[in-house]
């Protein structure tokens, strides 16, 4: 925002949103929350005015939380504003959810049991622009709940998605699966969205994630010990390069990039270990340094603001005892493991709220044995965890529904959505502060749903 007391003043910066210029002696206007810059001859210099509350002695100027109620007293007879969302945007932003639902395994007696396909294998992309979002379902996409639930990613740009196809039905057994190789290429621009390519990796690609300048992506290949690198050039994508990071029975699962696409680290979850990875150059290379981490790491993330490497991990996954997320600082001399957060039984998937405040995690809590095990429960959980510092402190847990598996925030922090795997829904919650509540929505997916991933938010 800029305005204009004695005919001087000068627009400096508008962030975002559309401009208006409004004649005006005594002005008051309501926008939503804005962050902008202005400059005019009542400051001494340019100065950043965003919510919660700021003034200015001078023009007395006021800029409360929330939608901010705008006035001045200082003679100002034109304004030009960033008004955002006050008027028709040119464009809308299209903040995507994919669910990937799998339909060839089940969980439900204990074990990884391969049955008969009713349906294809399928992704649903939901956009949480309106709420409730609205979905589209792509079919005959191949993935699996066998591996992180984090097999799909989503270029910043949101043009593509990438999922693995991480294993297949063996032909000689229809009860038995093998290791696959693909990555298939899901075109999100195309109307309607399709597979456009497939490209091949390791053996059993799973959990993955795209460079944020969305240049290339890492891929773990779980039977192979090793990880794949992928260019990303428009709608091509194709493998570079793949470099071993632990034996094969160590079994990589995740990959987790760092915000200046320079480091990454992958869990070994056989191993017990994070393997700690320097990206440069369009190269990708082990480092050698291996990061002890509790239980059985499987999916691990990354702050965005680079300081703390996260992962979660199951014991021996009774259903009772207490498993922890490892935090690592990812900022020591050397790298290390500096603590470990005690979180519910056998945790599946765990994700950071866009600006890094809320750690989540969903837990198994027993409701993965078998029906005839005493230990079952009904229920797993999700897990609520805070920012504290370098460590996140546990502040809530909330029942979900049975084997949960994947869990993303919407791009705007604003919603939560967690997989429930038999009952075939997701769950959505809301999300303010650190207050995550239950809109008791749920929505139905084609298959029983096992992979998710979050886009940033997108121009659409």
């Amino acid at each position: 925002m800029a305005y204009k007391p004695n005919g001087k003043s000068q627009l400096k910066n508008v962030e975002a949103g559309n401009l208006a210029l409004i004649d005006f002696t005594n002005f008051v206007v309501v926008i939503q929350k804005v962050t902008f810059e202005c400059r005019c001859d009542c400051f001494s210099n340019t100065t950043a005015i965003q919510s919660p509350e700021m003034k200015s002695p001078l023009c007395e100027s006021s800029f409360p939380l929330g939608a901010m109620r705008i006035s001045f007293a200082c003679g100002t007879r034109w304004i030009c504003v960033a008004l955002l969302c006050l008027f028709s945007a040119a464009t809308t932003r299209a903040q995507l959810i994919l669910s990937g639902n799998e339909n060839k395994v089940d969980l439900n007696t204990g074990a990884i049991r391969v049955i008969p396909a009713t349906a294809p294998d399928s992704v649903s992309i939901l956009d949480f622009s309106t709420f409730p979002p609205k979905m589209q379902t792509v079919d005959n996409v191949p993935n699996t709940v066998v591996g992180p639930p984090s097999n799909i990613a989503i270029t910043p740009d949101g043009s593509l998605a990438l999922v693995a196809d991480s294993i297949k039905v063996d032909p000689t057994n229809m009860s038995a699966w093998i290791p696959n190789s693909e990555i298939h290429v899901l075109d999100l621009e195309a109307k309607p969205p399709r597979v456009i390519a497939t490209v091949l990796a390791g053996k059993q690609p799973s959990g993955m994630s795209i460079t944020h300048d969305g240049k290339f992506a890492l891929v773990a290949n779980r039977a192979e010990g090793s990880v794949t690198l992928l260019r990303i050039s428009g709608k091509n994508v194709s493998a570079v390069e793949t470099v071993k990071v632990c034996l094969p029975g160590e079994s990589p699962s995740d990959v987790a990039i760092s915000p200046d696409d320079k480091l990454a680290l992958v869990s070994a979850q056989k191993g017990g270990y994070l393997s700690v990875l320097r990206l440069a150059d369009g190269h990708v290379e082990f480092t050698g340094q291996k990061i002890s981490a509790y239980g059985q790491p499987y999916r691990c993330v990354i702050t965005p603001d680079g300081e703390l490497g996260l992962t979660a991990g199951s014991g021996y996954g009774n259903g009772v005892d207490a498993d922890a997320i490892t935090v690592v600082d990812l900022r020591a001399k050397p790298i290390q493991a500096i603590q470990h957060i005690t979180i519910g039984s056998t945790p599946e998937s765990i994700e950071l709220s866009p600006d890094g405040k809320l750690l989540v995690a969903t837990v198994m809590n027993g409701s993965n044995l078998a029906p005839t095990n005493s230990l079952h429960t009904a229920q797993g959980g999700l897990e609520i965890l805070a920012r504290r510092g370098k460590t996140f402190e546990k502040i809530k847990t909330i029942p979900v529904g049975a084997i949960p598996e994947g869990v993303a925030f919407t791009a705007d922090g604003h919603y939560l959505v967690v997989q429930c795997h038999p009952s075939r829904e997701l769950w959505i919650f809301q999300v303010k502060g650190e207050r995550v509540t239950d809109t008791g929505q749920r929505i139905k997916m084609p298959g029983m749903p096992s992979s998710l991933r979050a886009s940033p938010a997108i121009a659409r």
